[in-house]
């Protein structure tokens, strides 16, 4: 699949989740090598109100989406991956009033499940906020749960 592809469906596919429509999530880059979502900062995601640093629950969100989209970058047609396991290793504390941006790449994609791995970082991705790695289980072209989705998400419904 082209760059070009993968961004149009990382996109399609992130503008269908509503709750990342919320926080502000944006497809930062996307790429043979994995894909890169930016969470910006917001008052809403706030998880300690005196020191302004962000809620873990965000940066997992993220994690999980980035994660989660990062599998049908991989596959050559939209299937429904639901999340199996995610581990996340906070390394340190997201700095106040900077963006968070979510890197994942899928390393093993066997025909029942989709291994990744990613972090989380501010400035420098040499220096993480947190690492993550996931499996994520293929239900199969079959499995298209809203009728639409698939359409939207491969962009036929575009």
């Amino acid at each position: 699949m082209s760059d070009n592809s993968m961004l149009d469906r990382a996109q399609r596919f992130l503008g269908a989740l509503r709750h990342c429509q919320v926080l502000g999530m944006q497809v930062h880059n996307v790429d043979s090598s994995g894909l890169t979502l930016r969470l910006p900062y917001s008052t809403q995601i706030i998880g300690n109100p005196e020191t302004g640093v962000i809620h873990g629950g965000a940066i997992t969100t993220l994690m999980d989406t980035t994660c989660g989209i990062s599998t049908v970058c991989v596959l050559p047609e939209f299937e429904i991956c639901p999340t199996l396991d995610l581990r996340i290793d906070y390394m340190r504390p997201a700095e106040p009033h900077k963006d968070v941006f979510g890197f994942a790449e899928c390393y093993r994609v066997t025909e029942n499940v989709i291994f990744t791995r990613g972090y989380a970082y501010q400035d420098d991705p040499r220096e993480p906020i947190a690492h993550v790695v996931g499996a994520f289980m293929r239900m199969g072209k079959g499995a298209q749960g809203d009728s639409g989705l698939k359409q939207n998400i491969d962009g036929a419904g575009a």
